[in-house]
C-alpha cells in the first residue's frame, strides 16, 4: 500500500502548490506543465467551440462571457475534488484493520466529510496516520475556503479596474476603437495636450493591465460588457494610434507615444506568451493599399500633416511587425475580434445608444449621427 499512499501525497501537495502559485504568488510561472493551466484549456477549447457555433455576435459573446465566471467554480471544484481524492488514497493506504472503510471509495467518503468538516461521524479514523490525516484535511478545507473567498475579490477587482479603462476609450476612440477615431477626436493643436495625457494614461493603465492579466491569467477570459468592446481591441487601438504618431504624423507627441508604445507591446507580448500562443506568420496585412489610403485622407481630413517618405514608410511596417501578430496570436486564443485601423461605415458609440431609443426609434439615424457628431468632438 505504500504507492497509493506516495501517489496520494503527491496530489495532495502537487494541488496545494498550485493553489499557491495562482492565488498567492504574484508572478508569472515559467514551468511547462501546469495542472491549472491544463484545467482551463480542457474547458476553454470545447466551450469556444460551442460559441463559434452561434451566428450572432451577440448571442456569441453572451455564451463566451459565461466562461471566465464559471471556469473559477469549475477550478476550484478540481481542486477540491483532487484533493479529496488524495486523502482518500493516504486513509486507504493506512487503514490497517480498519473494517469500517476497507475499501476505496469508503476511504474517498471520509475524505470528503473531513475535508468540507461535515463531522458525520458515521466512518472514523482508527489509526493513528489517520487521525493525523483527518486534522490535516480539515485544516485544508478551512484554508482552502479562506483561499476562494479571498480570490474572487481579487479578480473582480482587477475586472472591474479594466473595464472602467475601457468604457473612457468609448466617447474618445468610439466603439469599437479605432486608430483614425481616436486620433480625429484628438485633432488640432489645442488636442495634443489631451492626447499626451491619454496616451499617459494608457502607459499606466497597459501596465495594470500586464500586471494583473499575468498574475491572475483567468481575468483575461472575462468579457467586457459590450459586445464591439474588449480590453485586447482598446490595446488595439492605442498600439495603431502609437504607431501612426510615431512614424506618420508630424507634430505629434512622439516621447509619450513612444513610451504608451513600448508598455502596451509589452503586455501583448507578455501575454501571448502565458497563453503559450506563437504569433503567426502567414503574412496577414491588416492595412492593405486601400484601407491605408482611406486612413490617411482621414486624417489628412482632420487636419494632421502627414509624413511620405520611404524612411517613415518602412518605420512604419517594422513598428506594425513588433505587435500585430501578438495581437492575432491572442484574438485568435480568446475568440476575441482585433479591430480595423479605420471602419468601414460610421458607427454610433456605445453612450449614444440605448434600448429604448432602437425600440421608440427616439435613436437618431446614422446620418444624422455622422452630421452632428463633429458638434461633440
Amino acid at each position: 500500500m505504500i504507492l497509493p499512499a506516495i501517489l496520494g501525497a503527491l496530489i495532495v501537495a502537487g494541488v496545494l502548490w498550485e493553489a499557491f502559485e495562482t492565488i498567492v504568488l504574484p508572478r508569472r510561472v515559467s514551468r511547462r506543465f501546469r495542472f491549472t493551466v491544463l484545467v482551463y484549456r480542457s474547458a476553454w477549447i470545447p466551450w469556444k467551440a460551442i460559441g463559434r457555433l452561434f451566428k450572432k455576435p451577440k448571442g456569441r459573446e453572451t455564451f463566451l462571457s459565461f466562461f471566465g465566471p464559471l471556469s473559477l467554480l469549475y477550478l476550484f471544484a478540481v481542486w477540491a475534488a483532487a484533493i479529496i481524492f488524495g486523502f482518500g488514497l493516504l486513509y486507504h493506504s493506512w487503514a490497517v484493520g480498519d473494517s469500517t472503510h476497507p475499501s476505496l471509495a469508503m476511504s474517498i467518503y471520509l475524505s470528503g466529510t473531513t475535508m468540507f468538516t461535515l463531522g458525520i461521524g458515521d466512518v472514523v479514523p482508527h489509526t493513528w496516520p489517520e487521525r493525523v490525516f483527518v486534522v490535516v484535511e480539515s485544516g485544508i478545507g478551512f484554508g482552502f475556503l479562506a483561499l476562494v473567498l479571498s480570490y474572487l475579490p481579487v479578480i473582480y477587482q482587477a475586472f472591474s479596474r479594466r473595464e472602467a479603462n475601457i468604457v473612457l476609450l468609448d466617447a474618445r476612440a468610439g466603439s469599437p476603437p479605432t486608430a483614425a477615431e481616436l486620433l480625429r477626436r484628438h485633432a488640432g493643436h489645442d488636442q495634443t495636450e489631451a492626447l499626451n495625457v491619454l496616451l499617459h494614461d494608457w502607459e499606466r493603465w497597459s501596465a495594470e493591465i500586464l500586471e494583473s492579466h499575468v498574475s491572475y491569467p483567468a481575468v483575461a477570459y472575462f468579457r467586457s460588457q459590450h459586445t464591439n468592446e474588449s480590453w485586447l481591441a482598446a490595446i488595439t487601438a492605442i498600439l495603431d494610434s502609437c504607431a501612426l504618431l510615431l512614424t506618420c504624423i508630424q507634430e505629434a507627441p512622439t516621447r509619450q507615444a513612444l513610451l504608451t508604445f513600448a508598455m502596451c507591446r509589452h503586455t501583448v507580448v507578455d501575454l501571448s506568451q502565458i497563453f503559450a500562443q506563437a504569433p503567426p506568420q502567414d503574412g496577414h496585412d491588416r492595412l492593405p493599399a486601400p484601407e491605408r489610403e482611406r486612413l490617411r485622407a482621414a486624417l489628412v481630413k482632420a487636419g494632421f500633416l502627414l509624413r511620405d517618405d520611404d524612411y517613415s514608410r518602412e518605420k512604419f511596417i517594422k513598428l506594425r511587425q513588433m505587435y500585430e501578430p501578438y495581437l492575432r496570436a491572442l484574438a485568435r486564443y480568446l475568440y476575441m475580434e482585433v479591430p480595423p485601423w479605420i471602419l468601414a461605415k460610421e458607427i454610433s458609440d456605445n453612450w449614444r445608444t440605448s434600448a429604448w431609443g432602437r425600440v421608440s426609434g427616439l435613436v437618431m439615424s446614422e446620418q444624422q449621427q455622422a452630421d452632428d457628431h463633429s458638434d461633440y468632438f
